[in-house]
């Protein structure tokens, strides 16, 4: 699929304001923000399937990059982080909300491909910024630094909605509680999702 750039993309990464792009925006959109998706909507500045890249973006030259409930629909999700490591300026920051494997609703979508758990993003971290559980790095040499990540548990039905919450605030009161819940308890009380922020390493 060839991307559509239905902006000018040159005075849009010039203008001196900061750069920030929306992958996969669908029919929302935030002021401010460059959204790409793959899907013909009126509110999509370029049309470009995230599986082939963001070869329309030169290097170095995003300040943050936001995505939300994307990543699980992309096949070739370390093509896509390398792009957007490559696209990312040495300071900028990358904001991803995906849904937790225990989320018995994201399995009803077809359209999934992958799941994601407390661990994923730090298969991409060195070994000495990893959680008390490590994981390997050999099998990539993409290299991030998480700054935050966070289990998101909602519902949507009211009462449970309000339980969820007050679990959320207990398990991300502190990363080793992160890490017993995933363990011990995610198929007791399932996550929702996670949000992570992470910028170059």
């Amino acid at each position: 699929m060839e991307p559509q750039i239905r902006i000018n993309l040159d005075e849009a990464l010039t203008c001196g304001k900061p750069v920030v792009v929306e992958l996969g925006c669908g029919r929302k959109r935030k002021p401010g923000r460059i959204t790409v998706d793959r899907v013909d909507l009126p509110q999509v500045d370029i049309l470009a399937d995230l599986e082939e890249g963001l070869s329309f973006l030169p290097d170095g030259c995003v300040d943050e990059i936001h995505s939300r409930s994307v990543l699980e629909h992309i096949v070739n999700f370390e093509h896509l982080l390398r792009e957007m490591m490559r696209v990312l300026k040495p300071q900028g920051t990358v904001h991803i909300y995906v849904p937790h494997f225990s989320n018995p609703y994201y399995y009803s979508d077809y359209t999934h491909q992958r799941f994601f758990g407390l661990y994923s993003f730090y298969y991409f971290v060195d070994a000495d910024h990893q959680l008390r559980r490590k994981v390997p790095t050999f099998y990539t040499d993409i290299r991030i630094r998480v700054i935050s990540l966070r289990l998101v548990f909602r519902s949507p039905f009211r009462i449970r909605r309000m339980v969820k919450k007050l679990f959320g605030a207990l398990f991300n009161a502190h990363p080793w509680l992160q890490e017993w819940y995933e363990e011990t308890l995610c198929y007791v009380f399932p996550c929702d999702g996670i949000e992570v922020v992470f910028g170059p390493a």
